[in-house]
């Protein structure tokens, strides 16, 4: 039978970490933890001018605010050069006590229900700005492993998260890929053939002779905003209902905020079905006008109402083209500077029809869809593979820590990067 320990025996929580003022630190702002990511490495120094969080290599930080907490915002700290660093006081900080805990373990650890669910329920403060409180976790028992034991533990739960990590990376470097092609023949016009076409004007400055200036609208079999849900029409589990948050530049983000409406809801109040290659823009937030390619999901979708749904005239304009197009950074600052309101800043589905683009022939479009389509279904592979494997490990996450698995006796097959 596995004894407990006081979580607070287990850590050290809040430990104090002494920094010079004036000197520059790797600092950890909230916004750059990613949810479901393991790590975070610091973006910037800045010089410590006193204040805030203090942490050292592997420490675990643990987002003690909403929502930050219910997404998930819990990382351990790993700069390449293993210096102290600094960040807003909005992070528990766990730390692995020499000989008794291990910091990969730790952050296995404040995973599960056991340690999130009591944070989450001692939430207190103004709404939309809630902060969980210390004491709520300091007391809780959890299972006592011995160091050795913490490491297998450990060692079996990263080497999931380590794939996930190296298939991440080959996903940033394929939409690097196509990012370079994109900019290489639609902004700096060195598109294949490009010597024997001559430059001409326009009203956006030179374009070569054959290129059209179009707005979206007039490229687009149709251009509509997505469904108008109620919570008291949410339920059920026919159609997924998907969010702005679930958007990203170019890809789909699970979030884990799972919502849905029955079929019968579906067919009352019209809604419309997002189908594979239809484009889906988010009208809000920063950065608006991001744009994913939507791709076969396991559950038939619908959308967000702040949601712009884009179904292509493939005739006109190759669907690759077109979310690279939105997703270029000259597209979203157009974005931007088309936005409306002050609390929750948005771009109306009418501006976002009425923005021109640079519209090349068919043809060439046609080109760099093949090239992108390749690089594309290759990232959805990659992230569907990352799907499986967080859920593998997962599963296991409270089987292991528990105890219920008996680590001494596991002979499990670790899945290995393909070459």
């Amino acid at each position: 039978m596995i004894q407990s320990i006081r979580f607070s025996d287990l850590v050290e929580i809040n430990p104090k970490v002494e920094l010079i003022r004036g000197e520059e630190y790797p600092f950890i702002d909230m916004a750059i933890v990613e949810p479901g990511r393991r790590y975070v490495r610091a973006i910037e120094l800045r010089k410590y001018s006193g204040g805030g969080s203090k942490f050292s290599y592997g420490d675990v930080l643990f987002a003690r605010i909403t929502p930050c907490l219910e997404n998930g915002k819990i990382v351990q700290f790993r700069d390449n050069d293993k210096r102290c660093g600094f960040g807003s006081t909005e992070f528990f900080i766990f730390r692995a006590k020499n000989q008794i805990s291990d910091s990969a373990f730790i952050y296995y650890l404040v995973l599960t229900d056991s340690i999130r669910k009591p944070a989450e329920k001692s939430m207190s403060g103004a709404s939309g700005r809630q902060r969980a409180d210390l004491t709520s976790i300091i007391d809780i028992e959890v299972p006592r492993f011995s160091l050795h034991s913490q490491q297998k533990i450990a060692g079996i739960l990263s080497a999931y998260d380590d794939l996930i990590d190296v298939n991440t990376q080959r996903i940033r470097i394929l939409e690097e890929m196509m990012q370079a092609i994109f900019h290489e023949w639609f902004v700096n016009f060195h598109f294949p053939g490009h010597k024997d076409v001559r430059m001409v004007k326009s009203e956006l400055g030179p374009l070569p002779d054959g290129w059209e200036i179009k707005k979206i609208s007039e490229i687009c079999a149709s251009i509509s905003d997505g469904d108008w849900i109620e919570t008291k029409d949410q339920g059920g589990e026919d159609y997924r209902l998907l969010q702005v948050s679930n958007i990203g530049i170019g890809e789909f983000i699970e979030t884990g905020n799972f919502r849905y409406i029955t079929k019968e809801t579906f067919e009352r109040l019209h809604c419309l079905e997002i189908l594979p290659e239809d484009i889906l823009i988010s009208r809000m937030p920063k950065p608006t006008g991001r744009a994913w390619l939507v791709t076969e999901q396991e559950w038939k979708m619908i959308t967000a109402v702040d949601v712009a749904v884009i179904k292509t005239d493939t005739t006109l304009a190759h669907p690759q083209f077109l979310v690279n197009h939105l997703n270029s950074p000259a597209q979203l600052d157009l974005v931007e500077k088309h936005t409306t309101g002050t609390t929750r800043p948005r771009i109306s589905r009418s501006a976002l029809s009425n923005l021109n683009l640079c519209l090349p022939p068919i043809e060439i479009q046609n080109l760099f869809g093949t090239i992108s389509d390749t690089l594309y279904t290759e990232m959805v592979s990659l992230r569907k593979m990352n799907i499986n494997l967080g859920r593998t490990r997962d599963l296991l996450l409270p089987k292991l820590i528990s105890g219920e698995i008996d680590v001494s006796k596991l002979d499990i097959r670790i899945p290995e990067a393909e070459s």
